[in-house]
């Protein structure tokens, strides 16, 4: 397939640029899997979806405020760096802007001074390796004086960073949300497991790539970037049980798919697993763990699109993408959403 099969038009007005209130107002496309038949809700109708016996797999990754401000302290000139990779020793991967004020040796002092850095290596990919220096411990300070690092296309400010996070988000490491899941509240979840459906977790720190464009003009080209991800042993033997007793195994979002699809893939079957995954799902793929999906509407022509089409198929998704410009859904991270099922 071309990647141009993937492209919509999307007036600029229908990009969310902050978050519904309360959480599970966003409306909610129901997207029939089979059928491609489109019905309009709202996340908090959302429980009339579920059986009781289903198994609804949530990502408890927790965004780190990785955007910093700071200056070089030979010259005073302001510099932004974002955080990507903790490679450990208070060494971490970052993109550095302006490049050319961060060669190697340069000194930066970020936010009141209480954190420092020297960048020690440019990498190939323009990247930087910094050290950190700092008293007490570094979360705590880059909670204090770090930004979360929103998508490019949201350029209001987020006035409280914790609608950028998951009500449920524990694992800190993302560098950016998994964004399905910011309808959910505390009572959705318990008006679920009211309900007889068992709730598991996953972790997969999402990376920046998940924005980075598809290039290459045959989507078969294009080579994924590769995130960390944990599926515990609980949550696989969770999924199993539901599998065996005829439940479905809904996942929220493209990281609880890739991550869930990918232990699939890769061990053969669903169990207890730790790694780094590069898996690529577009249309052809076979599913072999989830049953339906929680999803956000995507960019054009991105590998996300690319994912929900291969699931419910390439027709469908692009009428519903339709759709959905037509009746003026919300689009992107602070968007509005689809549950795709049969």
């Amino acid at each position: 397939m071309k990647k141009s099969d993937f492209f919509y038009d999307l007036p600029q007005e229908l990009i969310a640029q902050h978050p519904m209130e309360p959480r599970d107002h966003s409306r909610m496309m129901l997207l029939s899997k089979t059928s491609g038949e489109v019905k309009h809700k709202h996340f908090y109708d959302i429980i009339d979806c579920f059986r009781e016996g289903d198994c609804l797999i949530l990502n408890d990754t927790r965004v780190l405020p990785a955007r910093i401000y700071g200056i070089k302290e030979e010259t005073g000139a302001r510099v932004e760096f974002l955080l990507l990779n903790n490679n450990g020793d208070d060494v971490w991967e970052v993109i550095a802007g302006p490049g050319k004020k961060a060669r190697e040796g340069a000194r930066f002092t970020f936010g009141d001074g209480s954190l420092k850095a020297e960048v020690l290596q440019v990498l190939e990919n323009g990247n930087r390796l910094a050290k950190f220096f700092y008293e007490g411990n570094f979360f705590n300070v880059l909670d204090e004086i770090g930004q979360m690092p929103l998508p490019h296309y949201i350029t209001e400010e987020l006035e409280d960073k914790e609608r950028y996070q998951t009500v449920y988000s524990k694992q800190l490491g993302s560098a950016a949300a998994p964004t399905a899941g910011l309808h959910f509240t505390q009572e959705i979840i318990q008006k679920l497991r009211d309900k007889g459906v068992k709730i598991g977790y996953v972790t997969l720190h999402v990376g920046l790539g998940t924005f980075r464009p598809v290039k290459a003009e045959n989507v078969e080209d294009h080579h994924m970037h590769s995130e960390h991800y944990w599926l515990p042993k609980e949550t696989a033997d969770m999924i199993n049980e539901a599998k065996q007793n005829g439940g479905r195994v809904i996942a929220v979002g493209t990281t609880c798919c890739r991550t869930l699809e990918s232990v699939a893939t890769f061990a053969g079957e669903i169990r207890e697993q730790e790694g780094w995954t590069d898996i690529f799902i577009y249309p052809g793929y076979e599913f072999k763990c989830i049953d339906a999906l929680l999803t956000n509407f995507h960019l054009p022509e991105s590998t996300l699109i690319m994912l929900v089409s291969a699931f419910c198929g390439y027709e469908n998704t692009m009428n519903a993408y339709k759709i959905a410009v037509d009746e003026k859904y919300r689009f992107f991270s602070f968007g509005d959403c689809m549950f795709i099922a049969d």
